[in-house]
């Protein structure tokens, strides 16, 4: 089960907004078959790992056990279900991590495989499945995506210096790091203040993976339509007051920014189908996650450098750190809200 999570690693950057599945298919205690999801719409991991047999060995399936980290697919989607697969090559035994939440599969995968007379085991690493699919897992059951908040601040607790000029406070490995975040996000946001001042692509320049849908505030349409989110390369989202509008790669969502507001658009994003996001800053917008509770996971980079003069960094409360990593000179805590 392991080696299916390993594998299902192998497609973070591309199965968005499905989740990451790996499959192993073993005979006697050797792996004759395994695979992955790769991308949104390709072949599912069972297909993958079947297909990946040799014909010699195809007669040992029957006989042989499939791992896989989530629940065969039982519905008709992007592919066919990969239960009644399963069922039609005769794999003797199943063994799952998880339960698919999607309510167009949860238990109906395991029942297809059942009633075919097909051994089903299930849990085995099922935390550490769940954590890996964490997206996945959490936008289903919510109907919203996880939201993941990002900054990098100085040792005197700053996130940029006053005067306004850019200032890399986090390491170049760090910045990369960032980038790898990104790709395996299906949406990024800021705010206001920081989409006018720094003036960022919230793109990938620093890994590979598709670009995630842009979301920036602004509540009176005053930004620039020179800046770089505007410039229509990529899907993005104006949340304002007044206008809800859609044209090609830009859309215009109108929002009334009262008390529940953040709730209000994360719903909305989840009838998107978007399952997770990437919050980049600045303050302001930070502060607004975490003062109201909307936000399940916290990265932040320390760095050595100081600034003096700055805007202050968000406070983090009714967090706990759940892992402390060294990047060269940065220090990255990553944080878990508070049930």
């Amino acid at each position: 089960m392991q080696r299916c999570l390993d594998l299902a690693r192998e497609g973070a950057e591309w199965v968005q907004p499905n989740p990451m599945v790996g499959a192993v298919i073993v005979y006697k205690n050797k792996i004759i078959g395994e695979g992955f999801h790769r991308n949104f719409g390709a072949p599912h991991a069972e297909v993958e790992a079947i297909n990946s047999v040799k014909e010699t060995d195809k007669p040992l399936l029957s006989k042989s056990t499939m791992y896989v980290n989530l629940e065969p697919c039982a519905h008709h989607g992007k592919t066919p279900p990969c239960a009644e697969l399963l069922v039609k090559t005769g794999i003797a035994k199943v063994v799952l991590a998880n339960v698919d939440p999607h309510k167009k599969v949860s238990g109906k995968g395991i029942e297809i495989l059942k009633q075919a007379g097909i051994e089903v085991q299930i849990g085995v690493l099922e935390q550490e499945g769940k954590w890996l699919n964490r997206y996945f897992f959490y936008s289903h059951l919510h109907q919203k995506p996880y939201v993941i908040l990002k900054w990098a601040q100085s040792a005197d607790g700053k996130i940029a210096p006053l005067n306004g000029q850019k200032f890399p406070i986090s390491n170049p490995l760090s910045q990369r790091l960032s980038h790898q975040w990104r790709a395996q996000t299906q949406a990024i946001m800021v705010g206001t203040n920081t989409a006018r001042a720094d003036n960022p692509e919230l793109n990938l320049r620093h890994w590979f993976g598709q670009n995630p849908v842009r979301v920036v505030i602004d509540k009176n349409l005053q930004l620039p339509s020179s800046l770089n989110l505007l410039n229509g390369k990529q899907s993005t989202i104006v949340l304002n007051f007044s206008k809800e509008e859609e044209n090609k790669n830009l859309k215009f969502w109108k929002m009334d920014f009262k008390e529940n507001w953040l709730h209000d658009f994360l719903k909305r994003l989840g009838q998107e189908q978007i399952n997770s996001i990437l919050v980049e800053g600045g303050t302001v917008l930070l502060n607004a996650f975490i003062q109201s509770q909307n936000w399940n996971e916290a990265r932040i980079f320390y760095s050595r450098k100081r600034i003096g003069e700055g805007v202050s960094a968000p406070v983090m409360r009714a967090g706990y750190c759940m892992e402390t990593l060294q990047i060269e000179d940065d220090t990255l805590k990553i944080y878990k809200r508070n049930n």
